[in-house]
């Protein structure tokens, strides 16, 4: 689940993570009124406007804008407010801006000269083991800096049975170059950080730009913070923060059913139990000619409720052209899948488009006689094999 560069913030600020003074708002009034508050908090007239979207290069697409004065907040405020947002992370619609963080300004003064570095959490999977990735060339796409700069990028792995350790502190601050406060204050940053990732069951924290100060302070600039979906039992003050418009609406709704639905930009839609069985159709699909249209995994212990549902969240994607059900019966059995098939046709009304059916394993000749007599206009295949040359007929 990913949150909001704000609620991120929120988050680590509990944690002790030093992050600027920043209000959400919904509305220009109110943005008005929190670039007042902040202004009286830190005595600064400058403040930032940021766009709040589940997406990063928000800056690029015009998402934020640095406001000298009142006047200057209300006008980014409105330009903002209701955008579509395009950005090199959201797809070519964009994705509309109901909410702005406005922020204190940080690009300030001082004795020293600010600057911008790259820092991240997340899983190294080839290790099995949390890892801090950063670099001295913050601000920008990380991937640009591995192509162009690789030496700039440096890792620290931590053990998991101690923890990040004081030393590893030390060399972060030293391979970014930092010295004097702002090197102490990196030393103590880091191990705070990393405490909010973990104990947050994060699966990534991203600080791009993490912002040194001109007087060496260390400040969380930006925030991207996805947590484990499968732990968020564990964290019901987090769950709150999930944002419903930020979310495909199909997806949204599969959720409700207890189904694993993710869309994609194909022309077949898939009805599958089990992920692993569901990448292998969606495989023999593309082979077949066809795209896949989603993924859809109905789970272990699908009745016929769940299959009309399914049925009904597939057909809402106007580009699908066929839609192929492949059910292997171990734990659901496949006369339940074909009762759901029988109830989505009688519920939903004429499906106009082709069905392929594939029902193997338990009571799957139930399954057979029960589609069979429903008199339906539906396809039946024993093999994948069988199924992915059905899904090249009804193509053509």
């Amino acid at each position: 689940m990913n949150v909001h560069e704000y609620q991120g913030k929120a988050l680590l600020k509990k944690y002790g993570v030093p992050v600027p003074e920043g209000i959400m708002v919904k509305g220009v009034d109110d943005a008005i009124k929190a670039a007042k508050k902040i202004q009286e908090t830190t005595g600064n007239e400058v403040c930032a406007v940021k766009a709040q979207i589940h997406a990063g290069g928000r800056g690029k697409g015009g998402g934020v804008k640095i406001a000298k004065n009142l006047d200057e907040v209300k006008t980014h405020a409105g330009n903002i407010l209701g955008m579509q947002l395009v950005t090199p992370q959201t797809s070519a619609e964009g994705k509309k801006v109901r909410k702005l963080l406005i922020e204190q300004n940080i690009y300030y003064p001082g004795p020293s000269e600010p600057s911008e570095i790259y820092l991240s959490v997340l899983l190294n999977r080839a290790t099995s083991r949390n890892m801090i990735m950063y670099s001295p060339r913050g601000g920008m796409n990380i991937e640009e800096v591995a192509e162009e700069t690789p030496e700039e990028i440096f890792t620290e792995e931590i053990d998991p049975k101690t923890g990040i350790q004081p030393y590893q502190c030390r060399r972060i601050a030293f391979n970014l170059g930092l010295k004097g406060e702002a090197f102490k204050n990196m030393v103590k940053f880091v191990p705070k950080l990393y405490n909010a990732y973990e104990q947050n069951d994060a699966t990534l924290l991203e600080i791009n730009p993490l912002f040194k100060t001109a007087d060496d302070k260390i400040l969380v600039a930006d925030c991207k913070m996805t947590i484990d979906s499968n732990a968020l039992f564990r964290h019901p003050d987090i769950m709150e923060m999930r944002d419903l418009d930020e979310e495909d609406p199909m997806e949204v709704e599969a959720g409700k059913y207890d189904l694993n639905y993710v869309k994609l930009d194909g022309n077949v839609g898939c009805m599958v139990n089990g992920a692993g069985l569901a990448m292998a159709t969606m495989d023999i699909i593309k082979l077949s000619g066809g795209d896949p249209a989603n993924f859809l995994d109905v789970g272990g212990s699908a009745n016929a409720k769940r299959v009309e549902e399914a049925f009904r969240i597939i057909l809402k994607d106007h580009n699908v052209k066929a839609i192929l059900v492949n059910i292997f019966g171990g734990i659901v059995r496949c006369d339940r899948v074909a009762e759901g098939i029988v109830a989505a046709y009688k519920n939903i009304g004429e499906i106009n488009i082709p069905i392929i059916v594939r029902l193997q394993g338990t009571n799957a000749e139930e399954a057979k006689q029960i589609i069979d007599e429903s008199g339906l206009k539906v396809k039946s295949a024993i093999l994948l094999k069988e199924a992915a040359e059905l899904v090249t007929e009804v193509l053509k």
